[in-house]
């Protein structure tokens, strides 16, 4: 077990924290002109009082008002560009955090997250923050100041009046409370749709080919189409339970509701001498400026709500759990004696399901370690400990006798190389992406990778050779994919290899070349294994069985067949599924 210390992962700030003071400042300047807007409407209600009395003179009051106009009207200009450069500097800020953030996570993190998820984050959220900062602080600013001014403009007219006007305006947003009731718990649920629908549409897309080739579009977009269907039962059922409030609260909250109430109470009281007739017109002016502020606020509040949920969700990934450091690193000692890799007493669960529980394993030096066992028994999860996918939550992986908690990543990746069997390759050259490990290696050493991955041939062939670009004029196939993949282990000549065996979804052809390249690979190294065809490693110096996360049989091939155990059952099932396949051929 390490004894080292290791650095907490740090806190995260708000996302939001940058552009703090800016908001603030630009809320405060937008409030101040929007009052400053407010005076050529005053302006009109004084030139009718002053021109009903007689009063001609209203030069200075039309003076005011268009110095007002101008002061609003720079406010307006001076808080948008402060705004918008503000968010231009959040949302490099956040990119460069997350950039740096999904670094330092491990590498289970994101296999519990497909490539949809992780592109909305990165792209799609810090995107959606440009209406928070840029716009719904100076605009809901500038739509709520006009409204509460102008009542209490109005009250001071005549409050008596000001009470009947705001009639509409009550009902309309106690209709409006109970159309967003249930707001709270719905806004989360509707991100975590989108977010559904987002790596849905990517897993299609990424699909296409596939669906093509086998001509079975229902089948391969059922999930899209499914996540699709639910997201509009979803929506439908929430506007559906809020239509009704909803149109009655736009109605009562509307201009012309608050003009006909404003007109009728007004003309009744103006009729009856209680109302001056220039009292009537302020009433008649500044009606309309309450709910239409209003209207605009609440417009408003689902791209404010949306928002404010995505930047949550963005502080919630700069929030997560790093990968520990070791405050004092080790480099390990390849020269040290006994086995290079050691697994001790290793646990690990996902949440309440025990994925491992009390493994021991060695890996000797230049052995190849074949782990096998039925779907669910762990193989995949305990061979990504020793890349330090995650960190066992009981237990120990030791290299070359050191814990690998106590060894820097960067120093650990020079030591362990893995090859999976979704081949990843990046859109830059092929020659870059045989040297992604390597990028000081030369040409010649990255040819001879490629030709003992068996895949030098092909590569020749592409319309720039080593270096056409991966999605532009380098279509490879899986298997094509594959061996550039192992062309980039070969080059990296890392000691430990970790190998999810490559050929599981291979044709006989590409299976064929791809093991000659794995023969190369492992040729000198340790190597894991995890089988999946068990014809594959009949030839290991060590096969490790797994069941319900434990090791139950661990020989050589011959030993384990010789026990009639879990992988004697395992091997006629494979040998059975082999033959018929064989004969499904033959039948062709």
């Amino acid at each position: 077990m390490s004894t080292s210390t290791v650095l907490p992962a740090r806190r995260a700030p708000s996302v939001l924290a940058p552009a703090r003071v800016t908001l603030i400042s630009c809320g405060i300047v937008t409030g101040v002109s929007a009052l400053a807007g407010m005076a050529p409407l005053i302006a009109a209600v004084e030139i009718s009082r002053r021109l009903l009395h007689g009063d001609a003179d209203v030069w200075p009051i039309v003076v005011v008002a268009l110095v007002a106009l101008a002061v609003k009207q720079f406010g307006t200009f001076a808080t948008g560009v402060l705004t918008h450069l503000a968010d231009i500097r959040v949302s490099f800020g956040i990119r460069r955090n997350l950039l740096g953030k999904l670094r330092r996570l491990p590498l289970g993190w994101f296999t519990d997250r497909n490539s949809g998820t992780v592109k909305k984050i990165v792209e799609d959220d810090v995107a959606a923050l440009h209406q928070l900062i840029a716009h719904s602080v100076v605009e809901i600013t500038a739509a709520a100041v006009p409204p509460v001014a102008a009542i209490v403009y109005l009250l001071v007219i005549d409050w008596r009046m000001a009470l009947v006007s705001l009639l509409p305006l009550v009902t309309g947003l106690v209709m409006y409370q109970r159309a967003m009731a249930g707001a709270g718990t719905k806004y989360p649920e509707f991100m975590r749709w989108l977010t559904r629908l987002s790596g849905a549409a990517v897993e299609f897309v990424n699909g296409i080919a596939v669906v093509k080739a086998f001509g079975t579009p229902g089948a391969a977009s059922r999930r899209f189409q499914e996540v699709s269907r639910s997201f509009a039962h979803f929506f439908l059922d929430w506007a559906r339970a809020t239509s009704t409030a909803t149109v009655i609260a736009e109605i009562l909250l509307s201009p012309p509701s608050m003009l006909v109430v404003t007109a009728t109470a007004g003309g009744v009281l103006t009729a009856a001498g209680r109302l001056p007739v220039t009292s009537l017109i302020a009433f008649l002016v500044f009606g309309t400026v309450i709910t239409a502020g209003l209207m605009t606020v609440m417009m408003s509040v689902h791209p404010l709500v949306t928002a404010l949920s995505t930047a949550r969700g963005i502080h919630e990934v700069l929030a997560a759990p790093e990968l520990p450091v070791p405050a004092e690193p080790v480099v390990p000692d390849t020269g040290t004696p006994g086995p290079v890799v050691r697994m001790r007493g290793v646990r690990f669960a996902y949440g309440e399901t025990v994925a491992l529980d009390g493994v021991d394993l060695d890996l000797e030096r230049g052995t190849i370690t074949a782990l096998v066992g039925p779907s669910g028994s762990g193989k995949s999860t305990l061979a990504k400990l020793l890349p330090r996918f995650d960190d066992p939550q009981q237990g120990s992986v030791e290299l070359y006798g050191v814990d690998l908690r106590d060894i820097d990543p960067a120093e650990l990746y020079r030591h362990v190389a893995f090859v999976f069997q979704d081949p990843a390759l990046l859109r830059m050259s092929i020659r870059d992406n045989i040297r992604l490990a390597r990028p000081d290696a030369g040409d010649e050493a990255v040819r001879a990778a490629a030709a003992k991955a068996q895949i030098l041939d092909r590569l020749e062939e592409l319309p720039r050779g080593l270096d056409s670009v991966v999605g532009e004029d380098a279509e490879l196939s899986g298997g094509e994919r594959q061996r550039v993949c192992i062309a980039r282990a070969i080059l990296a000549d890392r000691p430990v290899l970790v190998l999810d065996e490559a050929t599981a979804s291979a044709d006989p052809e590409n299976e064929a070349r791809i093991q000659d390249a794995l023969s190369e690979v492992v040729r000198e190294r340790t190597v894991l294994v995890i089988a999946h065809r068990l014809s594959t490693i009949r030839g290991a110096d060590r096969i490790v069985v797994l069941d319900a996360g434990r090791v139950v049989e661990r020989g050589r091939h011959e030993e384990l067949l010789a026990r009639q155990g879990l992988y004697a059952r395992l091997w006629e099932h494979d040998e059975r599924a082999r033959e018929g396949a064989a004969d499904r051929l033959e039948t062709r």
